[in-house]
C-alpha cells in the first residue's frame, strides 16, 4: 500500500513538473522574435538565378513565419554546391534559424557514392521547391552548332561552375550517351560563366536551366542571343516546343533509365531545406510558411517581376522522389554515378 501511494505521489509530482515545463516552453513565435534573424545560405555566388530567387522568396517566406524574423542572405558557393549542403547537414544550427537554397543536383551524390557528399539527403528538413527546372544545351547565336549532331562533329567549349555542377554533369552525360564533344571549362562563378559566353571565351553552356535564363538574362532570349539545341528534362518545357527533348532521342531502354536518374533533381529544381532534426513545431511552421508564400499576392507580384515560373513541390513530395531514386537497380545507379562523381 505504501509503495502504491508513493508511486501515485511520484507520478503526480512528475505531471506537475511537466505541466510547468510545458507552460514555460518557448513557442515558435517567441523563438523567431528572440532570434530576430533567419539566415538563408545560398549555394551560388551573388547575382545568379538561384541567388536572386532565394532573396526574393526568403523575404516573403519570413513574413509568414510566426514572429516574422528578418532575413540575412549568405552566399556560400563552392564545390558545385557541395560546400553549402555539407555545411547545412553538419554545421548549421538545428534550431530553425537557418535554411538554404541549394543546387538540386548535389542531392544525388550520396546515392552515387561520392565521398565528398557528407550527408544523407533524406534526413534534411525539406521545406519545398518553387519550380521544376529544364536543363538546356545552348550555344551563342554566332556559333555554327545547330543540333546535337553538329556538337558531335567537333569540340565545343562549354562553361561550368564546378566539376559537380549541373553544366558539367549534363555535358558529361550528353558526351557519353549522345556522342557530343562538349569540353567543359570549370571554375567560373555563376556570373562569370555567362560573361565568358558573351566574350566568346566559351561557345555554350549545357545544363543551365531555361528558367534561369528567363530570370537573369531575359534579353538573351528576347534578342535570340542564345540558341537552345536540346532540353534535358523528363517533359518538354512549354517555352521550347521546337527544341528536341534529349531523352526522346535515346532508343536503348537502359540508357533511358540512366538518363532519368541523372536528371531527376530537375523535378525539385528550386529547393529550400533546413538542417536535419530541427524542432518539429518549427519544421511545421516552415512548411506552412512555404505553402502560404506561394499564394501571397505580394510574392506572386515580385516573382512575376523576376520572371520566376512556379511549379511547386512540397517537402514530402521531394522526399518521396528521393526514396524512389534509392529503389533503382544497382547497375543503373552505378552507371548514373559515372556522370556525377569525379574520382
Amino acid at each position: 500500500m505504501a509503495s502504491s501511494i508513493l508511486s501515485r505521489c511520484a507520478f503526480a509530482a512528475f505531471a506537475s513538473i511537466a505541466a510547468i515545463s510545458g507552460a514555460c516552453a518557448e513557442t515558435v513565435e517567441e523563438f523567431y522574435k528572440k532570434k530576430s534573424e533567419l539566415s538563408v545560405y545560398v549555394g551560388s555566388g551573388a547575382g545568379g538565378g538561384f541567388d536572386e530567387i532565394a532573396r526574393v522568396f526568403s523575404v516573403h517566406f519570413a513574413r509568414h513565419l510566426p514572429g516574422q524574423p528578418g532575413v540575412v542572405v549568405k552566399n556560400m558557393p563552392g564545390a558545385g554546391g557541395l560546400l553549402n549542403v555539407n555545411f547545412m547537414y553538419a554545421q548549421a544550427p538545428r534550431d530553425g534559424s537557418a535554411i538554404a537554397a541549394p543546387f538540386n543536383t548535389v542531392f544525388m551524390l550520396p546515392l552515387f557514392g561520392d565521398p565528398a557528399a557528407k550527408f544523407d539527403e533524406r534526413k534534411f528538413t525539406w521545406i519545398g521547391s518553387l519550380d521544376k527546372q529544364t536543363g538546356t544545351c545552348v550555344v551563342w547565336h554566332t556559333s555554327d552548332i545547330k543540333t546535337l549532331e553538329d556538337a558531335s562533329k567537333r569540340d565545343v567549349q562549354v562553361g561550368a561552375t564546378g566539376v559537380n555542377a549541373t553544366p558539367a554533369i549534363f555535358s558529361n552525360l550528353m558526351n557519353t550517351l549522345f556522342g557530343t564533344r562538349f569540353k567543359v571549362i570549370s571554375g567560373y562563378t555563376t556570373n562569370e560563366m555567362r560573361f565568358a559566353l558573351e566574350r566568346g571565351e566559351t561557345e555554350g553552356v549545357c545544363g543551365l536551366a531555361w528558367q534561369t535564363y528567363k530570370a537573369v538574362q531575359p534579353g538573351w532570349i528576347e534578342n535570340k542571343l542564345i540558341r537552345p539545341i536540346a532540353q534535358m528534362g523528363l517533359v518538354k518545357n512549354k517555352d521550347l516546343p521546337e527544341v528536341p527533348l534529349a531523352i526522346d532521342l535515346l532508343k536503348d531502354p537502359a540508357a533511358r533509365k540512366v538518363f532519368e536518374l541523372v536528371v531527376l533533381p530537375q523535378e525539385f529544381g528550386r529547393p529550400f531545406i533546413a538542417p536535419p532534426d530541427i524542432p518539429a513545431d518549427r519544421a511545421a511552421a516552415m512548411k506552412k510558411a512555404f505553402s502560404e508564400t506561394l499564394t501571397d499576392p505580394a510574392f506572386l507580384a515580385d516573382a512575376a517581376k523576376i520572371r520566376l515560373s512556379l511549379d511547386p513541390l512540397t517537402g514530402d513530395e521531394i522526399v518521396n522522389l528521393l526514396n524512389e531514386a534509392h529503389k533503382a537497380p544497382q547497375d543503373v545507379i552505378d552507371r548514373a554515378a559515372k556522370f556525377s562523381v569525379v574520382n
